[in-house]
């Protein structure tokens, strides 16, 4: 379900402010861009930032696999998932991973994610998801005009496969919560799915497709045209990481290597590396980091029409400008590990046995997913300083949400009632 918003006003002369934006993935950009249309001056703050050097591979923005997902309503953690979790580690082609070592910093989440899984709080979640869902595509919509990236857009839905009877149906209480939140999906027998993606394997029984999906062919691409938005507007866009965000008298200091910049107010959009930023202010935010992994296929990307997922294997693939990414699964292990070659091993295996002809992947990223263990972001300010705004942690949903989240942020920002219901949002939740 699309639902519009409110259009945002320019603010008066004596209301705009300067603002520093931590962070310039997809959420940051966005925030500086409807931070903009409110007539504040926008600084962006970030280590690797979208300016067409290599260095921005590194960032989440970049690796991930680029879906609009309406129908991501249902949370992670679900009814039973404690009971699941075995039998996924357990298989090597599973969708998840816990680096063992880390497993102790994992405690304080993991008990707040099993508590978030009863039948009572998976609805109150999903009902919340399906509202900001519901406004998430008109909060894109004038940001990808404005930053002429219309051209990257691909409508052709989202498929989801299954391959038994047991499969499908093991999938009906998820797939039910959609349809009661309103997310528009049919229902497909394989000879559907056979006409629409005739180049994979034929290992699927039944599937669905989620008719509003849609993919940016490149996020390299996306964030670029994003950030020359911003800076066409006449913000900048600094390279450094910030260290200590500290109060000033009527402003807030935001400490990089060797400089300074003072800014009336700050938004954290830094994704997985928000939380060592939240502490230094004050604020405990239970935000941990799963870290997800692509393959890029570069031979296959006229072999899909619209992203691809078994939920069994726990990632996507998706037909993109440079090939085919199968990008997804969840390994638990916070932000020092290296790369595990298991996962993308893992990936690569999945991809030549439901799409043989795919042909050899190329390459191989490692990007960080800000989750919390509700799968709700944190949208709101901080305690400790009510001039810091936070926004972060969307999990899955990072491109999907950044948008609506930019917006909220603005109101936020100008001191305005939100568009919705940020409580659940909040912070300070756990």
């Amino acid at each position: 379900m699309n639902r519009p918003l409110p259009e945002l006003q320019p603010l008066p002369d004596a209301e705009r402010r300067h603002v520093a934006v931590v962070g310039a993935g997809l959420v940051g950009l966005c925030s500086a861009l409807w931070l903009q249309r409110m007539g504040h001056r926008v600084t962006i703050i970030d280590p690797a930032p979208p300016l067409g050097d290599a260095s921005y591979r590194q960032a989440c923005s970049y690796g991930n696999a680029c879906t609009f997902a309406p129908h991501g309503v249902v949370p992670v953690a679900t009814s039973g998932v404690i009971w699941r979790v075995p039998g996924m580690l357990l298989n090597p082609l599973g969708p998840l991973a816990i680096v063992w070592k880390y497993l102790p910093q994992l405690v304080p989440w993991l008990r707040a994610f099993l508590a978030s899984s009863t039948k009572a709080e998976v609805e109150r979640i999903a009902g919340t998801l399906a509202m900001l869902l519901s406004h998430a595509d008109a909060a894109w919509q004038p940001l990808v005009t404005a930053a002429g990236a219309e051209r990257l857009k691909r409508h052709d839905g989202c498929l989801y496969l299954y391959k038994s009877e047991a499969q499908f149906r093991a999938a009906d209480a998820e797939n039910g919560l959609r349809e009661r939140h309103g997310v528009a999906m049919d229902r497909l027998d394989r000879a559907d799915i056979k006409s629409m993606e005739p180049n994979l394997a034929p290992l699927y029984h039944k599937g669905v497709l989620f008719r509003d999906a849609y993919v940016f062919s490149s996020p390299r691409q996306l964030a670029f045209a994003l950030a020359q938005a911003v800076i066409n507007g006449g913000g900048e866009i600094v390279r450094g990481e910030v260290a200590v965000i500290e109060s000033r008298d009527n402003g807030i200091c935001l400490r990089i290597a060797g400089k300074q910049i003072l800014a009336d107010h700050a938004v954290v959009a830094a994704g997985a590396h928000s939380r060592k930023l939240t502490a230094s202010i004050g604020d405990r935010v239970l935000l941990d980091t799963e870290r997800g992994y692509h393959v890029l296929f570069p031979q296959a990307g006229n072999l899909l029409s619209r992203p691809v997922c078994y939920p069994e294997h726990g990632f996507y693939m998706v037909p993109m400008a440079d090939g085919l990414r199968a990008a997804g699964t969840v390994e638990l292990g916070g932000l020092a590990a290296p790369l595990n070659p298991k996962r993308t091993a893992m990936i690569r295996d999945g991809v030549k046995m439901l799409l043989p002809a795919a042909g050899q992947g190329s390459d191989e990223w490692l990007g960080f997913r800000p989750s919390m263990p509700d799968s709700l972001p944190v949208i709101g300010s901080s305690r400790r300083l009510p001039r810091v705004t936070y926004a972060f942690g969307h999990g899955h949903l990072g491109l999907t949400l950044s948008a609506l989240t930019g917006y909220l942020v603005s109101q936020l920002v100008a001191g305005q009632r939100p568009a919705v219901d940020l409580t659940p949002l909040r912070p300070d939740r756990f």
